[in-house]
């Protein structure tokens, strides 16, 4: 009995000797180019910043509060359990980048998403126009504008859903003839440039009043100096500007 014990306790330590040996030796394995040559590249994140939400629209619907998220550069993601999960509704399309999402106020199943991220900024991507879902974000149709970049604001006319205006920022960096206001009276089918500047000056903004959606008021940025103006729409029709700046305003906003 004494013998086998014997046995087995230099057999634990001889394992215990060698195992502690292995384990201090330090790794020769070889990695360069010839190592990871048959690996492929696989993308693990934005190609431009990430983290940036830029719209969010919500409706709720019997009991349940149906959210759409609009992101910088992930496309748009939709929750029906307000906001607990979100899956991605986008992904089949061209382009990620998401400027503007607003619902149809009569019809949730009809979503209206506008791509090209609405900031401008040194790290931006842009967009191919406006995109239009009547089955709630399951399938998607471009509806136009694609040589806009970038879509801020879509608004929708509560009282005639067909009638829908979209602010067109433009191009961010060169003079752009895409820059204005636009408006569809048929649902997207076709569009009418109701409010345009000039080249270097884009509309970011639209606010619309509940009581009386064929006044809505918009903001318009230059691309140049970056200085905002607010004015008032009657249908497509310009009203009236706030007071403009004038060069010494101009001269000291730029100071």
């Amino acid at each position: 009995m004494k013998q086998k014990l014997s046995l087995s306790f230099a057999l634990i330590t001889s394992i215990l000797f060698f195992a502690g040996f292995a384990a201090g030796q330090t790794s020769t394995a070889k990695v360069d180019s010839d190592t990871i040559s048959g690996l492929g590249a696989r993308n693990i994140g934005s190609a431009a910043m990430s983290g940036r939400i830029a719209a969010v629209d919500a409706v709720q619907e019997g009991q349940r509060l149906t959210i759409y998220v609009g992101s910088a550069s992930g496309g748009v993601w939709k929750s029906v359990n307000g906001g607990t999960t979100f899956k991605p509704v986008f992904d089949k399309e061209a382009v990620q980048s998401i400027g503007a999402v607003t619902i149809d106020p009569k019809n949730p199943k009809v979503i209206w998403v506008g791509t090209g991220e609405s900031w401008t900024r040194n790290s931006v991507s842009i967009g191919d126009g406006v995109y239009k879902s009547t089955d709630g974000g399951e399938t998607w149709t471009n509806m136009g504008l694609r040589d806009s970049e970038r879509i801020t604001k879509i608004l929708v006319n509560p009282n005639q859903t067909n009638t829908v205006y979209v602010c067109a920022p433009g191009k961010l960096w060169s003079d752009s003839e895409e820059r204005g206001l636009y408006k569809t009276s048929d649902g997207g089918k076709s569009w009418s440039k109701i409010l345009y500047i000039d080249p270097n000056t884009g509309i970011i903004d639209m606010v619309m009043s509940p009581t009386n959606p064929d006044n809505p008021f918009h903001s318009r940025l230059s691309s140049r100096f970056k200085l905002p103006f607010l004015s008032s729409l009657s249908g497509a029709k310009l009203m009236k500007d706030l007071p403009s700046l004038t060069p010494q305003h101009d001269a000291a906003a730029r100071s």
